[in-house]
């Protein structure tokens, strides 16, 4: 399997609590919401194209759990919603040690050896895994040199404070880029593939 990995960021790259004010306060976060006011219907066009070729989805804990709450109560009107007909109608994965039951159907959970777990998703099956959100999962995949390919949607603002998706200490990656355009209203969609480790060399070499 391809595992690719989608996120919104802002330009300061903060993924936190993008859906309202109230989806995420961790940290004391208050600047939530700021997707709604670039977001356009070719930017939300992009991304039911992107849900629609998803052979399964890979989720952290946290994400699961708000995207279980929402998109899992359409499922009794699916077609209502190309995403929730999407993650309502494929198999979906959850990366946690501590959710025993999960209350979506066609999910597995993935607990212990992550790693291992991985490697067999993407060794035994065919098609695209695909990680949304998940930031901390995110940053694990990219240590372990288990994405194919990065997707960011990245709206026009700056906020200044919350998570952000890349740390300030971490692994460095080179990243190949496949695909860049942009939506009317400001939003930048960027698609990479990692390329190794960056090389390092003076400007005027």
């Amino acid at each position: 399997m391809k595992l690719t990995t989608v996120t919104m960021t802002t330009v300061d790259g903060v993924m936190q609590g993008l859906g309202g004010p109230e989806e995420n306060r961790v940290g004391g976060f208050e600047r939530g919401g700021w997707q709604r006011h670039a977001w356009d219907g070719e930017a939300g066009a992009y991304l039911n194209e992107v849900y629609q070729r998803a052979d399964a989805f890979l989720f952290g804990r946290w994400t699961f759990e708000v995207f279980a709450g929402y998109w899992g109560g359409m499922a009794a009107d699916p077609d209502a919603n190309p995403i929730a007909v999407a993650l309502n109608k494929r198999p979906k994965y959850v990366a946690s040690n501590t959710l025993a039951e999960p209350r979506w159907a066609d999910t597995t959970v993935l607990s212990g050896d992550l790693a291992a777990a991985i490697r067999e998703l993407k060794s035994t099956a065919a098609g695209e895994l695909q990680v949304h959100g998940s930031g901390a999962l995110v940053r694990w995949l990219l240590a372990n040199q288990f994405v194919d390919e990065v997707t960011l949607l990245v709206c026009p603002v700056i906020l200044g404070q919350g998570t952000r998706l890349f740390p300030e200490n971490g692994p460095d990656v080179a990243l190949e880029l496949v695909e860049s355009r942009s939506t009317p209203g400001g939003v930048t969609i960027q698609v990479y593939r990692p390329n190794g480790r960056p090389r390092y060399a003076r400007a005027d070499s």
